[in-house]
Parts: C-alpha cells; sequence; structure tokens
C-alpha cells in the first residue's frame, strides 16, 4: 500500500505496477541503528534533566536524531527498483532535494543477473540484482535485494511478457502494411488488364 503511494507517480499512465524491490530489511536496520540509539538516548536525558536551557538543548538534540532518523529510513525506503510491464524504473534517493531515476525498458535489455557473496548474503538470502543495457552495454545494479532469484524470475517474465505483446502488435502492422500492399498492386493490375483491353 505504501508502495503504491510512493512510487505509482513515477509510472506513465498506462503502466502497470508489478513490484517495488527494495534493500533487505536489515539493510533499513542497520542504516537506523545510530539515529536510533542517538534519539533513545536523548529521551533518556529528557527524565534526568527535566528543566531548564538543558531541557531545551536536550529538545534540539531529539529533533536533530528524528531528522536523521527520518533521512536514513527514506535513503534505505527510496533507493528501489520499480518493476513494471513495460520494465525497471531505477530510483535513487541522494538527499532532501537530490533524486535520480532511470528507466530501462524491456526492449533494451540484454541480460538479467544476480549474485549472492560471502557467508551473511547465504543466510540472509540477499544479494546483488544486475541488468545490463543494449544500446550501452552498461548495467544498472541494486545491492542487497533480498530473494533476488525471485526478482530475477519476475523481471524475465514480464520482459517475456512485453516482448510478445510487441511482437503481436509488430505482426499486425506488418498485416496492415501487407494487406494494404497487395490490396494496391490488386488494383494496378485491374487497371493495367482494363487498359490492355481497351486500347
Amino acid at each position: 500500500m505504501l508502495d503504491a503511494l510512493l512510487f505509482k507517480r513515477h509510472l506513465d499512465d498506462a503502466e502497470v505496477l508489478s513490484k517495488v524491490v527494495h534493500k533487505h530489511p536489515v539493510v533499513g536496520l542497520r542504516e537506523l541503528f545510530w539515529p536510533s540509539l542517538f534519539g533513545l538516548f536523548s529521551l533518556l536525558l529528557i527524565l534526568t534533566w527535566p528543566k531548564g536551557i538543558a531541557l531545551w538543548i536536550v529538545l534540539g538534540f531529539i529533533a536533530a536524531c528524528a531528522i536523521w532518523w527520518l533521512r536514513q529510513f527514506f535513503n534505505y525506503y527510496l533507493d528501489a527498483w520499480i518493476i513494471t510491464d513495460q520494465g525497471i524504473i531505477d530510483l535513487n534517493w541522494l538527499g532532501w532535494f537530490h533524486r535520480q531515476s532511470a528507466r530501462v525498458l524491456y526492449s533494451d535489455v540484454q541480460g538479467v543477473s544476480y549474485e549472492i557473496q560471502g557467508v551473511v548474503g547465504t543466510l540472509l538470502k540477499y544479494g546483488t540484482i544486475s541488468i545490463e543495457k543494449i544500446s550501452t552495454g552498461t548495467a544498472i545494479s541494486l545491492p542487497y535485494v533480498h530473494k533476488p532469484k525471485k526478482v530475477e524470475s519476475l523481471i524475465l517474465q514480464n520482459m517475456e511478457a512485453y516482448l510478445h505483446k510487441k511482437n503481436i502488435k509488430n505482426s499486425k502492422h506488418v498485416q496492415e502494411i501487407l494487406s494494404a500492399f497487395v490490396s494496391e498492386k490488386m488494383q494496378l493490375t485491374d487497371v493495367e488488364s482494363k487498359t490492355h483491353k481497351n486500347p
């Protein structure tokens, strides 16, 4: 539900959201550890110094920790891939006023791969998933993806459906062109045969 609200604005009108892929929740917990710890420490300070200037200093520190916590949360949650029926949108949240987005259509995908490294990655089932583009030969990747094999399978399924739909659309277009060409040729043949009969 939250994914649909936050990421729907990145989709085109006819585009259908399939899945939003985030980094593993352990990465989010790791990024939120220090701001949470300092925030709890600040709350404990309020219990010991409830009056005067010290209270305002601690309240300011709590506000700073809350902003820090939100920044780390957004850094984790908004760095994501949006998998749709037409392609993949790679989102990067680089700060409060700095975001990047790159779109790769399935027709531009040369290959999809994933890699799981190390004992921790194997135990927690996370790895890096990469997509190589045909046009540039470069790859985009998202590290720490939970169950990357499932994500790879989903991308390949969507890509197959997209290419099949595109091929059907292209074949219909070719049929229309051929039928127009054949009917035009038949009309020319009919006109030529009539002009040969009546010189």
